[in-house]
């Protein structure tokens, strides 16, 4: 059975730091890129950071870079999202999704994804 579950979200203060797990199982990890997206209540689904498992090419988007570090642990098939200097407009539903790599590491479209997790709730309060 494939799975993604999400962990770690919770709710933070401002200028605060969250850890996101993202455990993969059922499919063969290194054939994947793992994205991370979002999606605030009446908001449109954001990609949020993507990585590469075979060649570990990351990527950011501009509304997080240098604030969120993706990384992965290939013996544990386990992405994590640390989340630093947390703003009240990163509150979301934080989800994870796996795209075939085939597709390209440079980036994860949404639309491309063959498994999503469950989400995690990030709040962030002011």
């Amino acid at each position: 059975e494939v799975q993604l579950v999400e962990s770690g979200g919770g709710l933070v203060q401002a200028g605060g730091s969250l850890r996101l797990s993202c455990a993969a199982s059922g499919f063969t990890f290194d054939d994947y890129a793992i994205g991370w997206f979002r999606q605030a209540p009446g908001k449109e689904r954001e990609g949020v950071s993507c990585i590469g498992i075979s060649d570990s090419t990351t990527s950011y988007a501009d509304s997080v870079k240098g604030r969120f570090t993706i990384s992965s642990d290939n013996a544990k098939n386990t992405v994590y999202l640390q989340l630093s200097s947390l703003k009240p407009e990163d509150t979301a539903v934080y989800y994870c999704a796996a795209i075939p790599a085939e597709y390209g590491t440079s980036w994860c479209p949404a639309s491309l994804a063959d498994y999503w997790g469950q989400g995690t709730q990030v709040t962030v309060s002011s």
